[in-house]
């Protein structure tokens, strides 16, 4: 984005048309985000602007440290999650019997973001989530734990979940597809 420096000062001055620019230029990136974590569209919606209500708000705290984009990202992970936890009942699934028993496989590494995005929303919100937090944005187990307030047994177990749902899900799409 040019002149992205201009854009921030103008928007820690609170000009609108500034804020509209940053919008415009992140928003798609960032729903894509909110999506990610939330499988209905008008709810990723409406945590988007609230990202993007926080990001204005709290913008006199980014002092030029690191990414202003990773800057923002983080707020707009954060309001997902915050979603999740307050509006959506959120509760992590644990099956026990399948923690032990884990096979991997691989797992084609071409998957069209459209077609991982509707294997993911197949998945349980926890599942999902954790998945996310690890795979996609990189963070640790422990990092995890922290932000959804969970041990880090839980997070590494959910995500060993999620792969194996994931992989039979893919399974069961590409048998279909092939007749088989």
């Amino acid at each position: 984005m040019k002149d992205l420096d201009k854009i921030i000062l103008q928007c820690k001055n609170k000009e609108r048309i500034a804020q509209k620019k940053l919008y415009d230029f992140y928003s798609p990136l960032f729903y894509s985000i909110c999506l990610r974590y939330i499988k209905d569209t008008i709810e990723a919606e409406d945590v988007l602007v609230q990202g993007f209500f926080k990001i204005f708000n709290k913008i006199d705290q980014y002092k030029d440290a690191g990414s202003f984009e990773g800057w923002m990202k983080r707020i707009i992970i954060n309001e997902s999650l915050m979603f999740l936890r307050q509006r959506k009942n959120f509760h992590l699934s644990l099956e026990q019997d399948e923690i032990d028993v884990v096979q991997t496989e691989n797992i084609q590494a071409n998957i069209q973001y459209k077609e991982l995005l509707s294997l993911l929303n197949q998945l349980p919100d926890g599942y999902r989530t954790v998945f996310n937090l690890n795979v996609i944005e990189g963070y640790k187990h422990r990092e995890i734990a922290e932000k959804l307030n969970i041990s880090i047994n839980t997070s590494k177990s959910q995500l060993i979940q999620a792969k194996k749902k994931l992989q039979a899900l893919i399974k069961k799409k590409h048998s279909y597809k092939s007749g088989t």
